[in-house]
Formats: C-alpha cells, structure tokens, sequence
C-alpha cells in the first residue's frame, strides 16, 4: 500500500499538487475538502445555517459525496466549479468543525485508503484521518503569497478580485484551521515540511515525487 497525506493551510495548491502526482504515479485522488466543501456549498444553496448543527446533521443523512475521474459529485451534480468560491470556503471552514460532519467525511476517506494506493490533501489527514500513511507531507506557503496565488487565478478566470479581502480571508481561515478544537490544522510529528513560497507548480510537484521515492 501507498498512501500519501498531505496536510496544510488553504491556498498552498495541495490539490494542484496532489492531482499531478496522482497522475504520475498512478494513485487515486482523494480531495478530501471537496467534501467539505460540498457539504457547505448545500448548506448554502438550501438555506441552511453552517452554524445550525442539527440543522445540517439532518442535511447529512440526505447527502452523497462521490470522485469520478477527478469530478466532485454531491448528489450526483459534478459541482468540481462550484466549489471553488471564497464564501463556500469561509462556510467550508465553518461546517468542518462539527463533529458529525468530520465524521461522515473521515469514514469515507478511510474506507477509501483501505483498498486503493491513494494520495489525499486537507487539514487533519496524517494527524487523524490516516495516521499511519506511508508518506506524510505538511505543505505550506506565506499568507501573502497564497493570497497572490489566489488572486492572479481569479483574474485569469475572469473574475473580480480584491486582493485585500483575499489575504483578509485567507488570515481568518488559518485562525479558524489552527484554532478549532476538533482536529485543528498541525504538522504531524512525521510529516515531512514543505515551504511552496518560492516554487513554480512544477518545482512543487517535483519536491513531493521526491519526498514520495525517499519515503516509500
């Protein structure tokens, strides 16, 4: 088995990441925020308060999170887009701290690390989710960096950006990972720490191919 956690702070590009070296090895890609994500993004859609636990809790019961060839499904709607927006990753942060949703999304990951050689990024993925991962690498970046990152990436796809609220939103969302108290955001004692500030995609995806042969 080979399975690789990749833990850290939004905006580092762990899913860009994740994605190329899943195609370079041959490992299923497990993007385990999509599934918050998705779970916020129908708690915003339907109405439905991330703060309202029961509320969202009976929303869970009726809730399904699939991957197809690297698409996103909730409900069967490929929402991979959708999911990708500065408010649903505020909710995102939010609804992540339940713990019935932690819950629901953990004992999918596992279930899926149980069968197949994997690579999986989030928050708390070698500190809780797999504990005993083969490759454990916490990858993190400058808040203003991944802020630029994110800004130049909505401008290439036409949308506005405030660079400003970006890097705003960015520092809050780091407070809330690191300071939840279910499964806050933390490097795991054997996770191999990676600074993306001053690499290109490419050198990226090259220091975790590394780190991967190194470890295996």
């Amino acid at each position: 088995m080979l399975r690789v956690a990749i833990d850290g702070p939004g905006g580092t590009g762990k899913s860009t990441i994740a994605k190329a070296v899943a195609e370079k090895l041959d490992l299923e890609y497990i993007d385990t925020g999509a599934m918050y994500r998705s779970i916020a993004l129908k708690c915003l859609n339907k109405g439905i308060s991330v703060d309202n636990e029961a509320a969202v809790i009976e929303m869970l019961g009726e809730t399904d999170i699939d991957f197809v060839s690297s698409k996103v499904l909730l409900d069967g709607e490929d929402v991979s887009g959708m999911i990708r927006t500065n408010e649903v990753s505020m909710a995102a942060s939010t609804v992540s701290k339940l713990g019935p949703v932690r819950e629901k999304v953990d004992a999918v990951t596992r279930r899926l690390a149980s069968t197949k050689n994997v690579i999986m990024d989030g928050r708390d993925i070698g500190t809780f989710v797999i504990t005993d991962a083969e490759v454990k690498i916490f990858m993190t970046a400058s808040p203003e960096i991944r802020a630029k990152r994110r800004y130049e990436q909505m401008l290439e796809q036409g949308k506005e950006a405030d660079y400003d609220q970006i890097f705003r939103e960015i520092q809050e969302r780091d407070y809330q990972d690191t300071h939840r108290d279910l499964h806050p955001l933390m490097q795991a004692p054997d996770a191999v720490y990676l600074d993306t500030s001053n690499m290109s995609i490419e050198e990226n995806i090259e220091e975790v191919l590394k780190i991967i042969d190194m470890k295996k």
